[in-house]
């Protein structure tokens, strides 16, 4: 089966751009087009895509309020959310992150980068590679907390072994990285990542790097 996609941008030329790309593809499939967010939630309602490029910066209604509600609770199978933006790692991509988006990635990158981005979020993967975690960081450490606030209560409930997967995660490691870094198998490292993500009730890796962040477990600078 295809990996059905949604591509969302106010600039008709940038669609066409983005089918041509993905259409070469044969395990990609192109199922329609929307030209703001309002236009964004009646597609996937009644296209049903497995993934939404989703552009930030639109008329009517942006990329972060889409994605919040594409990807909110109660939606039944949720389309997984990649952003595109033009502006490299600025405030409404991490609005977009926090809203539920999957990952994100520039308008510029190579075609191979976009078509392995939508299949890395099909897949339920998040798109967070480790530079764009240290850009994130480096953007952002002034907002970020100092480390002397209060844990948050939620964190008591997991256990050691999954705070340690939930640091690793927050710096960008994949399951095999971590694996190799824990010395245990990939398929341990999958399980205590839905542990994770289900006692802190977080959708996807990308919500739990930035809930690390947050919460003050991962500090920007620490190794």
């Amino acid at each position: 089966m295809a990996i059905r996609v949604l591509l969302v941008d106010d600039q008709p030329l940038l669609r066409t751009g983005f089918r041509m790309i993905l259409e070469a593809e044969q395990d990609l499939a192109v199922v329609g087009e929307a030209g703001d967010g309002l236009q964004a939630l009646d597609q996937v309602r009644a296209l049903q895509p497995d993934v939404v490029l989703m552009d930030i910066r639109m008329p009517r209604m942006d990329g972060v309020e889409a994605t919040r509600q594409i990807t909110g609770p109660g939606r039944d199978g949720p389309a997984k959310v990649l952003v595109l933006t033009t502006f490299d790692l600025d405030e409404y991509v991490v609005e977009a992150l926090r809203a539920g988006a999957s990952g994100f990635l520039l308008k510029d990158a190579p075609a191979h980068e976009l078509v392995q981005a939508i299949r890395v979020v099909a897949a339920g993967e998040a798109m967070l590679a480790p530079s764009i975690t240290r850009r994130l960081l480096d953007k952002y450490a002034g907002h970020l907390p100092s480390g002397e606030e209060p844990v948050p209560d939620t964190l008591h409930t997991l256990t050691e072994r999954e705070v340690e997967v939930l640091k690793l995660v927050a710096k960008g490691l994949s399951n095999a990285e971590i694996a190799a870094d824990l010395f245990v198998s990939e398929t341990t490292v999958k399980t205590h990542v839905g542990h994770v993500l289900t006692k802190l009730g977080l959708r996807d890796r990308v919500q739990a790097a930035v809930y690390a962040y947050e919460s003050g477990l991962v500090r920007p600078g620490a190794q």
